[in-house]
């Protein structure tokens, strides 16, 4: 198969467009044709290299997968020629965690891509769990961009942070995969939704995305916007995944009881916390990471339903890898970049 791998970490130049092996099918995978994988942050951390974390080489990134099932590996009810997207977490699927449906507290838990080979190739061998079928009607390349924002801020705002009607919901960078994903969530549950951007064209289309407010950040104080907004009060939830650079202001903005969830530190992680506006303000701060296929099976019901629906910034063919991740580190973006597999 033809696949895009990286031989050593560095910038997009690393990348190869090369012959690899074809997976290798074990008993209980399923084997997929890829048809279109999105890009993640964590695609870039992987290939500039990670501290303390070691990276198989040749490495074939990819979490966010969608294709067609090529072999389902004598599986009943699994057809050649099935239209899938993949589940990225993977976990054992037998210990505590896994048996009570919280696969993604697994002390197996992987991301596909991460220590493992992705979707950067033609095929991808997967377990037959993390096959989710999908409807004729929904495009590769919207489909692909999917799964794994729309799973972690679902996990985010519905599970960890119990999101409801009545919640006035503050999502930094609503431009990125993760942001976009949280502004639908919010409003799919008919919150009121505040969304940052940087520049006047990635505010108007975070304002087509249906938020209420919209904060160009470099224009506007954020806290002070946000605290007009609502009466002075604040937000009552925060979704936090840009870290260093904006946390100090993302715990300002938060309401009297407020929650703050975060699930990632693109821009550091290196952040303070004043303990007594915590305690005396009552504050809740939550971790959050990934999600559980049960919860990838219940938001994919409102993607299929048309509920939902991944916003693509762009596409490129698997052999312009290295142009994907730079349009991924650019700061034009807004929505997912989508490799689309010949």
């Amino acid at each position: 198969m033809r696949a895009a791998r990286f031989h050593q970490h560095g910038g997009p130049e690393v990348f190869r467009y090369e012959e690899a092996p074809d997976p290798e099918l074990t008993p209980g995978h399923v084997l997929v044709r890829v048809r279109a994988c999105a890009l993640n942050h964590l695609d870039l951390w992987q290939r500039r290299g990670l501290e303390r974390v070691r990276i198989p080489l040749p490495h074939i990134s990819g979490a966010d997968v969608a294709g067609e099932v090529l072999d389902a590996g004598g599986l009943a009810g699994l057809a050649a020629g099935t239209r899938v997207l993949l589940q990225p977490g993977q976990s054992c699927g037998r210990c505590m965690r896994c048996l009570s449906g919280e696969d993604n507290y697994c002390p197996a838990y992987d991301v596909l891509g991460y220590q493992s080979d992705g979707g950067y190739a033609q095929l991808v061998a997967v377990p037959a769990a993390n096959v989710v079928p999908i409807p004729d009607d929904i495009p590769f390349t919207k489909a692909a961009a999917f799964p794994l924002v729309f799973l972690t801020a679902w996990h985010m705002l519905v599970t960890r942070a119990r999101l409801v009607e009545t919640d006035t919901v503050l999502v930094l960078a609503a431009g990125s995969g993760v942001g976009q994903a949280a502004v639908l969530i919010a409003r799919a549950a008919r919150a009121r939704v505040i969304a940052t951007a940087r520049g006047a064209d990635k505010a108007d289309k975070a304002r087509a995305l249906g938020a209420d407010l919209v904060v160009d950040t470099d224009r506007e104080d954020l806290v002070a916007t946000v605290r007009r907004f609502t009466d002075g009060r604040g937000a009552t939830l925060v979704v936090e995944h840009v870290g260093q650079g904006t946390w100090d202001k993302s715990v300002r903005c938060l309401s009297q009881g407020g929650r703050l969830v975060t699930c990632g530190a693109t821009s550091g992680h290196d952040v303070s916390l004043d303990l007594r506006h915590l305690f005396a303000r009552q504050l809740t701060v939550l971790g959050s990471y990934m999600g559980g296929k049960a919860e990838l099976l219940r938001v994919a019901q409102l993607f299929f339903r048309g509920v939902l629906s991944p916003v693509i910034d762009s596409t490129f063919p698997l052999s312009e890898t290295a142009q994907a991740h730079r349009r991924m580190e650019s700061s034009e973006r807004f929505g997912k970049i989508v490799l689309v597999v010949d």
